[in-house]
C-alpha cells in the first residue's frame, strides 16, 4: 500500500526521471526518447520503493538486479541512476559524447549501477533469466527485475528464454512489458501483432498481470502480488503511452529515435 505522500514523492521521481531523459537527449542533439521517458513511472517505482541496492555499492552481491532489455531506453535508466546517487547529475549531460560513461545503450563496464550491457534485442532478457537462475542456485533471497519492449517481444530469444523461465519455476524474476504499442517501424500490431500477448506468457508458464504503466499504485499493487506467487516468474504488462509526457512526443512513432535541441528542452520543461 502506497501513502499519499510516497504517492507524490514517487510521481514527482518520475517526472524528474523524465525531465533528465528529455535534458540528455536534448544536450546530445538527438536519442530514443519515446521509449525511454514510457517507462519512467516503472524505474521510479523500482529505484525509490521496491529495489534493495546500496548506490554507495553498486556491484553489492546481494543487491537486487535490474536489467533494461530493451537497451535502447538507457537514457531514462541514467536519469533513475544519477537521482537515486550512482553518479552525479552533470555525468548525465555527457551522453555520447567522446570519453562518456553514458553510451545510447547501457554498458555495465562503464554505467555504475547498470546490471547488464543491452542494446542487441531480447539479450537482456535471457541474462536476466540466467541472473535468477543463478540467484536459486546460490540460495540468495534477492530479486531480478527486467524490463522488454513490446516490439523486441517480436524476437524469438524472448519466448525461448520466457520458455526456460517458466519450466524451472523461476519466482524470483519479475519482469515488465512496456506495451506502448509501437515500434521503429510503426505499430507493432502492423509489424507483427503480439496479441493475445497475456495469453501467450501464460502459456509458457508465467504468471500474468496487465496494469496501466502509468498508474504507481497499480504497478505497486502488481509487484505485491508478484510476490505472493510461488513456482512462477511474473510478467506485468504495462499499457504505456509512447514520448509519455512530453508533449511533441507523446503517442507518435517518431518519437522512436528525435532529434531536438534545449530550446525546445527548456520549452517543454515549462509546460511540466
Amino acid at each position: 500500500m502506497i501513502s499519499d505522500a510516497c504517492l507524490q514523492e514517487l510521481n514527482a521521481k518520475a517526472r524528474d526521471i523524465r525531465v533528465l531523459t528529455l535534458e540528455m537527449i536534448g544536450h546530445a542533439g538527438k536519442g530514443h526518447l519515446g521509449g525511454a521517458v514510457s517507462i519512467a513511472d516503472i524505474l521510479s517505482l523500482l529505484y525509490f520503493k521496491r529495489m534493495n541496492v546500496k548506490p554507495e555499492e553498486p556491484r553489492w552481491a546481494d543487491r537486487d538486479r535490474l536489467v533494461l532489455s530493451k537497451g535502447h531506453a538507457g537514457t531514462a535508466l541514467y536519469a533513475a541512476l544519477s537521482l537515486r546517487g550512482y553518479f552525479p547529475r552533470e555525468v548525465c549531460y555527457t551522453l555520447n559524447q567522446n570519453g562518456t560513461t553514458l553510451p545510447s545503450h547501457v554498458d555495465m563496464r562503464k554505467v555504475p549501477g547498470a546490471d547488464m550491457t543491452a542494446g542487441s534485442l531480447a539479450q537482456g532478457f535471457s541474462a536476466a533469466v540466467g541472473m535468477a537462475l543463478a540467484g536459486k542456485v546460490d540460495s540468495k533471497s534477492y530479486k531480478v527485475y527486467t524490463i522488454v519492449g513490446d516490439g523486441e517481444s517480436q524476437e524469438g530469444q524472448i519466448w525461448e528464454a520466457a520458455m526456460f523461465a517458466g519450466n524451472h519455476g523461476l519466482d524470483n524474476l519479475v519482469a515488465f512489458t512496456d506495451w506502448n504499442g509501437m515500434q521503429i517501424d510503426g505499430t507493432t500490431d502492423e509489424v507483427n501483432s503480439l496479441n493475445p500477448l497475456d495469453g501467450k506468457w501464460e502459456s509458457f508458464g508465467w504468471h500474468v498481470i496487465t496494469v496501466d504503466g502509468h498508474d504507481i499504485v497499480a504497478l505497486d499493487a502488481a509487484l505485491d502480488e508478484a510476490e505472493t506467487v510461488k513456482g512462477k516468474p511474473t510478467m506485468i504488462l504495462a499499457k504505456t503511452l509512447k514520448g509519455k509526457g512530453i508533449s511533441f512526443a507523446e503517442g507518435k512513432v517518431s518519437s522512436h529515435s528525435m532529434a531536438y535541441g534545449l530550446d525546445e528542452v527548456a520549452a517543454e520543461i515549462a509546460k511540466m
